[in-house]
């Protein structure tokens, strides 16, 4: 019988658990991105998907990815928040990197000083707008 690969070197029961595994200076960054998060939108909800925090309010919004959890045998340094539908986005100054990914995203920091709060709130107002934009979409297509 094959043995199954495991995707990541962890596995969480909550965010207090992932919060307690992090090296300090991957730590102190996840903090202040949820924080970030937590202030801009009122009533997000946090939930870890692939062992790290995801966001949502009607759909995936935004999520912060701690180099320290790997994906399949990979772990990195900093820590990447990323957005669920960044092609969504207006980044016309290209902020955010796009790698060869066609939808997702993202920013790398590997300190809190590093964090533009202002350019990121502006980019999760935005996210949020998207996000109930598509919801009351879907809402109308299945009431007709």
């Amino acid at each position: 019988m094959k043995e199954k690969k495991q995707m990541q070197n962890v596995s969480f029961n909550g965010v207090g658990e992932l919060l307690a595994f992090l090296p300090e200076n991957q730590l102190v960054v996840v903090e202040r991105l949820r924080e970030l998060v937590f202030e801009c939108v009122p009533g997000i909800k946090e939930r870890l998907s692939f062992n790290v925090p995801f966001f949502s309010k009607h759909k995936g919004i935004c999520y912060i990815w701690p180099g320290a959890v790997s994906w399949g045998s990979k772990t990195w340094d900093g820590v990447e928040f990323g957005f669920n539908y960044g092609n969504l986005l207006v980044d016309e100054n290209n902020y955010l990197e796009k790698g060869n990914r066609k939808q997702v995203f993202s920013k790398r920091f590997f300190t809190v000083d590093e964090i533009n709060e202002e350019i990121l709130q502006a980019y999760l107002f935005e996210a949020v707008e998207n996000d109930e934009m598509m919801y009351r979409e879907k809402r109308k297509r299945k009431k007709q």
